[in-house]
């Protein structure tokens, strides 16, 4: 609802209306309020101001009614519109209405105005100037206040907020400074290499040790029994039961090695008593002419590459574990001497 009028402020337009009017002109009627009128002798100025509806929420526009009753011969000058920077706004220039009245000059200033903020909010309007006989005054407007509820849901005024956090540091700790992840990552590369070679020579230690001719046994078995030759497929015979004598060489002699081509190997075996190079060099040739060059070989040709193969891996197993040679007897005679 509408507030109501405020007619007669009481000191501040008592003061006023003893200034402005005549002598001899009796005060005008206390107020709703009960304010008491000036003294006999002075012609009361009334004021009133009406806000419609004294309670918004923001961004609503309300209307304010600046009312001012002076004695005749008066002017009344109405403050402008409140200034745009201001929480509370105008949104229409500022109307002024005069009253047809003979006794007294009546005028109405109408505001349309708009708040954008919340709480009880002071118009923004200037003083009002009454000019008359007694010189000029002004009728102060300040206490008039508009009351600006929020738009948010009512549980939301209850929350407080968090306080401010302290500003987050730019330095880095000490744990991610690069020097420490090298060190660290320098370890943990030391560390997995030392359980590696642990772990492998623990294996080592736990696998059963195979004889390398043994193995070469049954390699040779293996294949054989594959039918490789039986079903036309004699190179691969070939190749795979020098294979097997390769390997074998590879386990058996600290110079061979699978990796080693025919000459490496030939090369390598060549300071060796227990290999023999001649028919080693002659089983390899041919077999590398099979291998890469597509050679045709027989089927009995191929058996005889391959019992080469496990003669040659037989003559050097025999002559690699041969007991060693005991030592000659000295005669008799060169004995005495």
């Amino acid at each position: 609802m509408p507030r109501a009028v405020t007619w007669l402020r009481r000191g501040r337009l008592a003061a006023v209306a003893a200034a402005l009017a005549p002598a001899g002109v009796a005060a005008q009627g206390a107020s709703a309020q009960g304010t008491s009128a000036p003294a006999q002798g002075a012609a009361a100025v009334r004021l009133g101001v009406t806000i419609d509806p004294d309670t918004v929420t923001v961004g609503d526009a309300f209307t304010v009614r600046v009312r001012v009753r002076a004695p005749l011969g008066s002017t009344i000058a109405f403050p402008a519109a409140p200034d745009t920077s201001a929480p509370v706004q105008a949104l229409d220039p500022r109307v002024v209405r005069a009253s047809p009245d003979t006794l007294a000059v009546d005028q109405t200033a109408t505001y349309r105005l708009v708040a954008w903020d919340v709480g009880a909010l002071p118009l923004g309007l200037a003083d009002v100037i009454v000019r008359g006989a007694g010189g000029e005054r002004p009728v102060t407007l300040a206490a008039e206040r508009v009351h600006v509820r929020s738009v948010l849901p009512a549980d939301s005024a209850e929350r407080v907020p968090k306080p401010p956090r302290d500003l987050v540091s730019q330095a880095k700790p000490w744990w991610l400074r690069w020097w420490w992840a090298i060190a660290l990552g320098v370890l943990l590369l030391g560390l997995l290499a030392w359980w590696w070679l642990r772990r492998r020579r623990r294996l080592a230690a736990l696998r059963p040790q195979v004889d390398p001719f043994e193995q070469a046994e049954r390699e040779f078995a293996r294949v054989e029994g594959l039918g490789l030759v039986e079903a036309g497929e004699r190179g691969r015979f070939v190749a795979l039961m020098v294979e097997v004598l390769r390997e074998y060489l590879a386990r058996e002699l600290p110079q061979g090695s699978t990796s080693l081509t025919t000459s490496e190997l030939l090369a390598a075996t060549a300071g060796v008593a227990s290999v023999p190079r001649d028919r080693l060099a002659a089983l390899l040739g041919e077999t590398d002419l099979v291998k890469f060059a597509r050679r045709t070989v027989t089927p009995d040709r191929a058996r005889e590459l391959g019992r080469e193969a496990q003669a040659i891996a037989r003559h050097v197993h025999e002559l690699e574990h041969a007991p060693p040679a005991a030592p000659a007897a000295v005669p008799a005679a060169a004995e005495a001497a």
